[in-house]
């Protein structure tokens, strides 16, 4: 079965619409799904939530959601890169459900793995928990956490086959690889396309059962956030 659409827009035209939850893969720049983040832009939807580890920059990733109005809240752990987001924010105008970063990854796979729930004692005693059931084990404090199932998952991988199976590479396998079992409707968008065989099969990710459709984005542009040298 080939999965492979032939643009972001055509992957998402009979998927999205307004008030969905769109879990979105990668950690900061590294290893978001760009084109897709940008086609979701283009469609207009409005009112999502989106589930991502951070909100990208003001004009690029998830930045460019925030700039239009599109997000109506973000559940996220990092938000400092992003001066709009801060401004939605302060003025009363973005909703945050602020998660820490591990605990966001676990909420993701816990989703995709069918567990409702989970305990940790990260953010016990902190606004993390405020309004979550709390429990003792063992003499020690634990909030609870729900699982995270989104609509959609939107993902970003190094090299997918034509079923769907993917490869990250490097640092973007942070958070795609539970993003991309956290959903029923799975959108990949990958820098090299295969035939079904050419990936090892000991070498996938994520595989194919996972994936619905596939976009080549070979040529992506991949900025960095904050580019620090060494002085002359």
């Amino acid at each position: 079965m080939n999965k492979v659409y032939p643009s972001a827009a055509a992957a998402l035209a009979d998927v999205v619409k307004d008030g969905m939850t769109i879990a979105v893969g990668g950690f900061g720049l590294c290893g978001i799904p760009e084109a897709l983040i940008a086609a979701v832009r283009d469609t207009g939807v409005k009112d999502l939530t989106v589930v991502s580890n951070n909100a990208g920059v003001d004009d690029f990733g998830l930045g460019i959601l925030l700039k239009t109005r599109q997000v109506k809240k973000m559940i996220s752990s990092y938000v400092g890169e992003n001066k709009e987001f801060e401004r939605q924010y302060l003025a009363g105008e973005l909703e945050l459900e602020f998660t820490p970063q591990g605990t966001l990854a676990e909420r993701l796979r816990a989703g995709g793995a069918g567990i409702p729930a989970f305990y940790t004692k990260t953010g016990f005693g902190t606004i993390v928990a405020e309004g979550k059931e709390t429990k003792v084990f063992d003499g020690n404090n634990y909030v609870m956490e729900r699982g995270i199932v989104a609509d959609l998952s939107l993902v970003k991988a190094w090299k997918g086959d034509t079923h769907g199976n993917l490869v990250y590479r490097m640092t973007s396998r942070n958070f795609n690889p539970m993003v991309a079992t956290a959903s029923k409707m799975t959108i990949a968008e990958v820098e090299n396309v295969v035939e079904p065989g050419k990936i090892d099969p000991d070498h996938i990710h994520t595989p194919s059962i996972f994936v619905k459709r596939l976009v080549l984005n070979a040529s992506p542009e991949k900025r960095i956030e904050q580019r620090t040298v060494r002085k002359a």
